[in-house]
Protein backbone atom coordinates (compact mmCIF):
# COMPACT_ATOMS: atom_id res chain seq x y z
CA UNK A 1 0.00 0.00 0.00
CA UNK A 2 1.38 3.39 -0.98
CA UNK A 3 1.26 5.88 1.87
CA UNK A 4 2.51 9.41 2.59
CA UNK A 5 3.51 11.54 5.51
CA UNK A 6 3.95 15.30 5.55
CA UNK A 7 7.16 16.20 7.32
CA UNK A 8 7.96 19.89 7.75
CA UNK A 9 5.58 20.72 4.88
CA UNK A 10 7.19 18.15 2.55
CA UNK A 11 5.40 15.02 1.34
CA UNK A 12 7.35 11.80 1.79
CA UNK A 13 6.18 8.61 0.09
CA UNK A 14 6.57 5.05 1.33
CA UNK A 15 5.04 1.62 0.80
CA UNK A 16 3.84 -0.83 3.44
CA UNK A 17 3.32 -4.47 2.45
CA UNK A 18 2.63 -7.53 4.58
CA UNK A 19 2.03 -8.19 8.26
CA UNK A 20 4.24 -9.27 11.11
CA UNK A 21 7.40 -7.83 12.63
CA UNK A 22 8.28 -4.50 10.96
CA UNK A 23 11.28 -4.31 8.65
CA UNK A 24 12.41 -1.07 6.99
CA UNK A 25 14.41 -1.29 3.76
CA UNK A 26 16.10 2.00 2.82
CA UNK A 27 17.30 2.30 -0.77
CA UNK A 28 20.46 3.77 -2.22
CA UNK A 29 20.70 6.26 -5.08
CA UNK A 30 19.74 6.94 -7.80
CA UNK A 31 16.92 4.53 -6.95
CA UNK A 32 13.73 4.74 -4.89
CA UNK A 33 11.79 2.35 -2.68
CA UNK A 34 11.01 0.08 -5.62
CA UNK A 35 14.66 -1.02 -5.65
CA UNK A 36 13.58 -3.62 -3.09
CA UNK A 37 10.63 -5.05 -5.06
CA UNK A 38 12.17 -8.53 -5.29
CA UNK A 39 12.86 -8.62 -1.58
CA UNK A 40 9.42 -7.27 -0.66
CA UNK A 41 7.73 -9.96 -2.75
CA UNK A 42 9.81 -12.64 -1.03
CA UNK A 43 9.43 -11.43 2.57
CA UNK A 44 6.03 -9.78 2.82
CA UNK A 45 4.16 -12.98 3.66
CA UNK A 46 6.02 -13.06 7.00
CA UNK A 47 6.96 -9.46 7.77
CA UNK A 48 5.58 -5.95 7.58
CA UNK A 49 7.93 -4.44 5.00
CA UNK A 50 8.25 -0.65 4.82
CA UNK A 51 10.09 0.81 1.84
CA UNK A 52 10.40 4.59 1.98
CA UNK A 53 11.55 6.70 -0.93
CA UNK A 54 14.15 9.05 0.47
CA UNK A 55 13.39 12.77 0.08
CA UNK A 56 14.04 13.76 -3.52
CA UNK A 57 13.51 10.21 -4.83
CA UNK A 58 10.41 8.58 -6.28
CA UNK A 59 7.34 10.53 -5.23
CA UNK A 60 9.03 12.06 -2.19
CA UNK A 61 9.68 15.79 -2.20
CA UNK A 62 13.14 17.23 -1.73
CA UNK A 63 13.44 18.06 1.98
CA UNK A 64 14.79 21.26 3.46
CA UNK A 65 17.34 19.24 5.41
CA UNK A 66 18.96 16.70 3.09
CA UNK A 67 21.71 15.70 5.50
CA UNK A 68 22.07 12.05 6.47
CA UNK A 69 20.75 12.90 9.93
CA UNK A 70 17.89 14.90 8.43
CA UNK A 71 16.85 11.91 6.34
CA UNK A 72 17.10 9.66 9.41
CA UNK A 73 14.67 11.99 11.21
CA UNK A 74 12.22 11.48 8.35
CA UNK A 75 12.45 7.68 8.69
CA UNK A 76 11.82 8.07 12.43
CA UNK A 77 8.76 10.17 11.59
CA UNK A 78 7.45 7.39 9.32
CA UNK A 79 7.88 4.87 12.14
CA UNK A 80 6.08 7.16 14.54
CA UNK A 81 3.24 7.60 12.06
CA UNK A 82 2.96 3.83 11.71
CA UNK A 83 3.04 3.50 15.52
CA UNK A 84 6.12 1.31 15.32
CA UNK A 85 8.31 1.52 18.42
CA UNK A 86 11.03 -0.80 17.11
CA UNK A 87 11.97 -2.27 13.72
CA UNK A 88 14.74 -4.01 11.86
CA UNK A 89 16.44 -1.31 9.77
CA UNK A 90 18.37 -2.33 6.65
CA UNK A 91 19.94 0.20 4.32
CA UNK A 92 21.66 0.03 0.96
CA UNK A 93 24.54 2.41 0.24
CA UNK A 94 23.39 5.90 1.34
CA UNK A 95 20.42 4.10 2.89
CA UNK A 96 22.93 2.37 5.15
CA UNK A 97 24.32 5.75 6.20
CA UNK A 98 20.77 6.82 7.04
CA UNK A 99 20.25 3.56 8.96
CA UNK A 100 23.34 4.20 11.06
CA UNK A 101 22.25 7.78 11.75
CA UNK A 102 18.90 6.37 12.88
CA UNK A 103 20.71 3.95 15.21
CA UNK A 104 22.94 6.77 16.45
CA UNK A 105 20.19 9.29 17.10
CA UNK A 106 17.25 7.00 17.97
CA UNK A 107 18.85 3.74 19.19
CA UNK A 108 15.67 2.61 20.90
CA UNK A 109 13.88 2.09 17.57
CA UNK A 110 16.52 -0.17 15.98
CA UNK A 111 15.88 -3.83 16.77
CA UNK A 112 18.67 -4.91 14.42
CA UNK A 113 20.75 -3.11 11.82
CA UNK A 114 21.67 -4.15 8.29
CA UNK A 115 24.32 -2.60 6.06
CA UNK A 116 23.75 -3.74 2.48
CA UNK A 117 26.75 -2.53 0.47
CA UNK A 118 27.31 0.27 2.96
CA UNK A 119 29.96 1.54 5.35
CA UNK A 120 30.43 3.21 8.72
CA UNK A 121 33.47 5.10 7.42
CA UNK A 122 33.37 8.77 6.55
CA UNK A 123 34.53 9.72 3.06
CA UNK A 124 38.26 9.99 2.52
CA UNK A 125 39.52 13.32 1.21
CA UNK A 126 39.95 11.68 -2.20
CA UNK A 127 36.36 10.48 -2.16
CA UNK A 128 35.12 13.90 -1.12
CA UNK A 129 36.88 15.49 -4.06
CA UNK A 130 35.36 12.91 -6.40
CA UNK A 131 31.88 13.69 -5.06
CA UNK A 132 32.47 17.42 -5.51
CA UNK A 133 33.27 16.71 -9.16
CA UNK A 134 30.07 14.68 -9.35
CA UNK A 135 28.09 17.65 -8.05
CA UNK A 136 29.65 19.88 -10.67
CA UNK A 137 28.88 17.32 -13.39
CA UNK A 138 25.26 17.00 -12.27
CA UNK A 139 24.79 20.77 -12.22
CA UNK A 140 26.41 21.23 -15.63
CA UNK A 141 25.08 18.21 -17.52
CA UNK A 142 21.99 17.04 -15.64
CA UNK A 143 20.84 13.77 -14.11
CA UNK A 144 20.64 11.64 -17.24
CA UNK A 145 24.25 12.10 -18.30
CA UNK A 146 25.46 11.47 -14.77
CA UNK A 147 23.40 8.31 -14.26
CA UNK A 148 24.20 6.98 -17.72
CA UNK A 149 27.90 7.33 -16.97
CA UNK A 150 28.05 6.14 -13.38
CA UNK A 151 25.33 3.52 -12.88
CA UNK A 152 26.65 0.70 -15.12
CA UNK A 153 30.03 0.77 -13.34
CA UNK A 154 28.31 -0.12 -10.06
CA UNK A 155 27.42 -3.59 -11.34
CA UNK A 156 29.93 -6.42 -11.62
CA UNK A 157 31.35 -7.10 -15.08
CA UNK A 158 29.49 -10.38 -15.60
CA UNK A 159 26.09 -8.89 -14.73
CA UNK A 160 26.75 -5.83 -16.86
CA UNK A 161 27.49 -8.02 -19.87
CA UNK A 162 24.63 -10.47 -19.37
CA UNK A 163 21.98 -7.99 -18.25
CA UNK A 164 22.77 -4.82 -20.14
CA UNK A 165 19.08 -4.45 -20.98
CA UNK A 166 18.12 -4.44 -17.30
CA UNK A 167 20.69 -1.76 -16.56
CA UNK A 168 19.41 0.34 -19.47
CA UNK A 169 15.89 0.00 -18.07
CA UNK A 170 17.14 1.21 -14.71
CA UNK A 171 18.84 4.21 -16.33
CA UNK A 172 15.62 5.06 -18.16
CA UNK A 173 13.59 4.67 -14.98
CA UNK A 174 15.67 7.10 -12.97
CA UNK A 175 17.05 9.45 -15.63
CA UNK A 176 14.61 12.23 -14.76
CA UNK A 177 15.42 12.38 -11.06
CA UNK A 178 15.75 15.97 -9.91
CA UNK A 179 19.40 17.05 -10.35
CA UNK A 180 19.05 18.91 -7.08
CA UNK A 181 18.33 15.60 -5.37
CA UNK A 182 21.39 13.91 -6.82
CA UNK A 183 23.60 16.83 -5.87
CA UNK A 184 22.11 16.91 -2.36
CA UNK A 185 22.83 13.20 -1.88
CA UNK A 186 26.43 13.73 -2.92
CA UNK A 187 26.79 16.60 -0.46
CA UNK A 188 25.16 14.60 2.32
CA UNK A 189 27.69 11.82 1.81
CA UNK A 190 30.56 14.31 1.84
CA UNK A 191 29.33 15.78 5.12
CA UNK A 192 28.51 12.57 6.95
CA UNK A 193 30.60 11.72 10.01
CA UNK A 194 32.50 8.54 10.68
CA UNK A 195 30.06 6.25 12.50
CA UNK A 196 32.22 3.39 13.67
CA UNK A 197 31.08 4.42 17.14
CA UNK A 198 27.60 3.21 16.18
CA UNK A 199 28.96 -0.24 15.42
CA UNK A 200 30.92 -0.24 18.68
CA UNK A 201 28.02 0.66 20.93
CA UNK A 202 25.12 -1.15 19.26
CA UNK A 203 23.96 -4.07 21.38
CA UNK A 204 21.71 -5.62 18.75
CA UNK A 205 22.80 -7.74 15.77
CA UNK A 206 24.33 -6.13 12.70
CA UNK A 207 24.09 -7.65 9.23
CA UNK A 208 26.83 -6.96 6.68
CA UNK A 209 26.11 -7.84 3.05
CA UNK A 210 29.13 -7.21 0.83
CA UNK A 211 29.73 -7.46 -2.89
CA UNK A 212 32.99 -9.03 -3.93
CA UNK A 213 33.20 -6.66 -6.91
CA UNK A 214 31.74 -3.58 -5.23
CA UNK A 215 33.64 -0.51 -6.44
CA UNK A 216 31.67 1.94 -4.31
CA UNK A 217 32.14 0.11 -0.98
CA UNK A 218 35.32 -1.95 -1.39
CA UNK A 219 35.19 -5.42 0.09
CA UNK A 220 38.29 -4.80 2.19
CA UNK A 221 36.66 -1.81 3.89
CA UNK A 222 33.63 -3.90 4.78
CA UNK A 223 35.76 -6.75 6.10
CA UNK A 224 37.60 -4.30 8.38
CA UNK A 225 34.33 -3.11 9.90
CA UNK A 226 32.38 -6.29 10.32
CA UNK A 227 34.32 -7.28 13.45
CA UNK A 228 33.46 -4.07 15.32
CA UNK A 229 29.93 -4.96 16.55
CA UNK A 230 29.42 -7.40 19.39
CA UNK A 231 27.35 -9.63 17.09
CA UNK A 232 27.76 -9.56 13.32
CA UNK A 233 26.22 -11.55 10.51
CA UNK A 234 28.59 -11.50 7.53
CA UNK A 235 27.77 -12.44 3.96
CA UNK A 236 29.81 -11.89 0.80
CA UNK A 237 27.93 -11.95 -2.48
CA UNK A 238 30.45 -13.57 -4.81
CA UNK A 239 28.82 -12.37 -8.05
CA UNK A 240 27.82 -8.83 -7.14
CA UNK A 241 29.04 -5.30 -7.37
CA UNK A 242 27.04 -2.61 -5.57
CA UNK A 243 23.50 -3.84 -6.29
CA UNK A 244 23.36 -7.36 -4.91
CA UNK A 245 19.60 -7.21 -4.45
CA UNK A 246 19.42 -7.11 -8.25
CA UNK A 247 22.57 -9.00 -9.22
CA UNK A 248 21.94 -11.97 -6.90
CA UNK A 249 18.27 -11.82 -6.10
CA UNK A 250 17.80 -15.31 -4.67
CA UNK A 251 20.96 -15.20 -2.57
CA UNK A 252 20.13 -11.75 -1.22
CA UNK A 253 16.63 -12.89 -0.35
CA UNK A 254 17.90 -15.93 1.52
CA UNK A 255 20.47 -13.91 3.46
CA UNK A 256 17.81 -11.45 4.55
CA UNK A 257 15.44 -14.30 5.39
CA UNK A 258 17.98 -16.02 7.63
CA UNK A 259 18.86 -12.78 9.40
CA UNK A 260 15.24 -11.84 10.01
CA UNK A 261 14.41 -15.32 11.29
CA UNK A 262 17.14 -14.92 13.91
CA UNK A 263 16.42 -11.37 15.05
CA UNK A 264 12.62 -11.17 14.86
Amino acid sequence: MEKNIVYKNKTISYDVVGTGEPVVLIHGVPADGSLWDNQVAFLANRYRIITPSLPGSGKSALADNMSIDGMAAIIKNILDGEKISQAVIIGHSIGGYVSMALSDNYPEVVKALGLFHSSSYADSEEKKEARKKNISSIKNHGSYEFIKKTLPALFCDAFRKEHSGSIEEMIEKYKNINPGSLAAYQQAMIDRPDRRNVLKKIVNPVLFIMGEYDKAIPLQDSLEQCHIPALSYIHILKNSGHFGMLEEVERSNKVLEMFLEDVC
